[in-house]
C-alpha cells in the first residue's frame, strides 16, 4: 500500500469501511475508560490520588497507572478501588460496546459512562 491509498482508522470508519481492532488495541480502550471511570469519581469526592491509594491501601503511583490507563487492576482490587471512593463499580461489556460507572452509594449519581472502544466484527 502506498502513502496515498493509506487512510486512518477513523477516516476508514466514517466511510463505512470495515477496521480490524487488534486485542491490544481494545484492552488499551478498556484500560483508558476504566481510567476515566476512577478519575471522575475520585474528582468528584475532592479527593487526591494519593488519599485515595491510602484508602484503598494501594501506592499514589498505582492509581496514576489505572488512571492513565497503563494497568489494569484485578478484580480484588477494583473491589477495594470501588469501597474507597464509596461507590458500586458497574462494567458493562456487551458485544461490541463497553462502560464502566462507579455509582455513590448515597444513592447519588452515578459516575458517567465511560465508552470503551466499539469492536468491528466480522462482516458477512
Amino acid at each position: 500500500m502506498n502513502h496515498s491509498q493509506w487512510k486512518t482508522r477513523r477516516t476508514r470508519k466514517l466511510l463505512g469501511e470495515s477496521v480490524e481492532e487488534s486485542s491490544a488495541y481494545v484492552e488499551a480502550g478498556y484500560a483508558f475508560a476504566l481510567g476515566q471511570a476512577v478519575h471522575d469519581r475520585r474528582t468528584e469526592l475532592g479527593l487526591s490520588q494519593t488519599e485515595l491509594a491510602r484508602r484503598a491501601g494501594m501506592t499514589q503511583s498505582q492509581i496514576s497507572g489505572i488512571e492513565g490507563g497503563n494497568s489494569v487492576p484485578t478484580l480484588p482490587l477494583l473491589t477495594r478501588l470501588a469501597k474507597a471512593l464509596d461507590a458500586s463499580l458497574t462494567i458493562d461489556l456487551d458485544g461490541d460496546t463497553s462502560a464502566f460507572a462507579f455509582t455513590a452509594h448515597d444513592g447519588g449519581d452515578p459516575g458517567d459512562l465511560q465508552p470503551g472502544p466499539v469492536c468491528a466484527g466480522p462482516t458477512a
